[in-house]
């Protein structure tokens, strides 16, 4: 091997080492550095949204809940299909809806006709007699059961740990449920109409392809808010309308694919035909329940994520952060609150500071929770806040408040002398306890945290928004 081949060769190995490298760095901000980064670049916010789905995805065992509410989904159908077909009639519209179904599902035409055979029939028995406040109800329970699941499964994807209670399912899962079809059903009516007044309008060489792409266009417009709608209202918590939206898009935008792939391969049901015979719709139907649920719950992934990435920055160091830099953060937050207010300016939220001063939302929750226990700082309401989220302000005199306070204050929040016989095991060292614990309060009472002062925050409330 020559000297000119050793240094080639020498040079590709450098090449592909200093490649390795930084494949390797990448993906390590990319896992875990990108929460270290306070950065609020578009950029640092997709890789924390796109590290926290997949990690809330994994974590929450989506595949598994996508099944199940495939399973109860084929139950409940019938009885939706019943209850939408029931108010298109009474708006003149269900022989649109069939048309439309019949579009969507070309090559099972025979088999939706006996399904709208079946609803006939399950609306007319239920219609009549002793036997129509029955069938109301079990109509009801059917899809108000699909939907609390669907919450449940929202609920755990958001973290939430207490569901609604039993008079708001019935109050909310109701209106849902009456709700939501009527407004598709007049926006297929509105669809029609539009429809009639463009081909009125417009000169005839233009009217189809215009038509189409408006029609086209406004369907999708609605898919994307039927999602972004099931994002806010689904989760008991308050969900982001912008959050929402952005997940909405891009679950609706899955749904109109898979839309689009479904009907495209109907020409190959002709195969499950031959295997299936008259059930050849079946485990069609079953695989599209599943990728839509999966889709739908992608979605609430993606906006749990994007509305809380900044709730996970320096999640591990929080996990194991120590006493005393717990404690600092704390007074930096008291600090903070006193600052503004001696400032005369509009107090902030704890989202506000977070994001303002580059602290982990986590910590700055939990230094609120607790100044506010020890009467240190009390919520004030925003008008001007649309997110529903409270302000701190000083609940004393700015004067009054020194770190000694903090200590004395913050240090009696809890549960105390409940052991028993604690004190009298260990009378002199709880008494040695005491006077350095005194002692540091008298040595904090010196010191007042309104002499200091903080930089002006720029762009807090855009920053905030965002």
């Amino acid at each position: 091997m020559t000297l000119s081949e050793r240094k080639h060769i020498k040079k590709g190995y450098s090449l592909f080492t200093r490649l390795a490298n930084r494949t390797k760095k990448l993906t390590a901000y990319v896992t875990t550095g990108v929460w270290h980064d306070p950065r609020r670049t578009f950029g640092v916010n997709f890789l924390k949204t796109c590290n926290l789905s997949v990690r809330s995805f994994l974590n929450t065992d989506l595949q598994v809940h996508a099944c199940a509410l495939t399973y109860q989904t084929l139950l409940a159908i019938v009885p939706a299909l019943a209850l939408i077909f029931a108010i298109g009639r009474g708006f003149g519209f269900q022989n649109l809806l069939e048309t439309q179904i019949l579009e969507h599902v070309p090559a099972q035409q025979q088999a939706l006709s006996t399904a709208f055979v079946f609803v006939d029939s399950y609306l007319s028995q239920y219609s009549e007699g002793m036997f129509v406040g029955v069938g109301i109800l079990f109509l009801l329970w059917t899809l108000i059961s699909l939907i609390s699941n669907v919450e449940n499964v929202f609920n755990k994807v958001w973290g939430v740990k207490n569901g609604r209670t039993l008079w708001r399912k019935l109050t909310d899962y109701t209106a849902i449920c009456l709700i939501l079809p009527v407004l598709l059903i007049c926006a297929s009516g509105i669809m029609v109409t539009m429809s009639g007044a463009l081909k009125a309008l417009l000169p005839g060489a233009f009217n189809t392809p215009i038509i189409q792409v408006v029609g086209d266009l406004l369907s999708v417009m609605l898919v994307w808010l039927f999602f972004a709608g099931s994002y806010m209202l689904f989760p008991n918590t308050k969900v982001k309308f912008t959050n929402a939206l952005m997940a909405g898009i891009m679950a609706g935008t899955g749904y109109v694919i898979l839309q689009w792939l479904f009907v495209s391969g109907q020409i190959y049901v002709t195969r499950y035909n031959a295997i299936y015979g008259s059930f050849a719709f079946l485990p069609l139907l079953l695989i599209w329940l599943q990728l839509v649920w999966m889709i739908t719950l992608s979605g609430a992934v993606v906006c749990f994520s994007s509305q809380n990435i900044f709730d996970y920055n320096f999640s591990d160091e929080v996990a194991r952060i120590s006493p005393d830099y717990r404690w600092t953060v704390t007074v930096a937050v008291m600090a903070i609150i006193i600052n503004r207010f001696d400032k005369q300016k509009t107090p902030y939220t704890p989202h506000q500071i977070a994001v303002g001063y580059d602290l982990p939302i986590t910590l700055v929750s939990e230094a609120a929770h607790k100044l506010e226990e020890a009467n240190l700082v009390y919520r004030v309401s925003l008008e001007t806040n649309h997110e529903g989220e409270y302000a701190l302000a000083p609940a004393l005199d700015t004067d009054k408040i020194t770190l000694g306070t903090l200590t004395q204050r913050l240090g009696h929040i809890g549960s105390q002398n409940f052991i028993p016989r604690f004190n009298h095991r260990f009378t002199n060292l709880i008494a040695s306890v005491e006077k350095v614990r005194e002692a540091i309060v008298k040595i904090g009472d010196d010191v007042q945290l309104s002499q200091f002062d903080f930089p002006e925050v720029n762009s807090i409330a855009e920053t905030f928004r965002v």
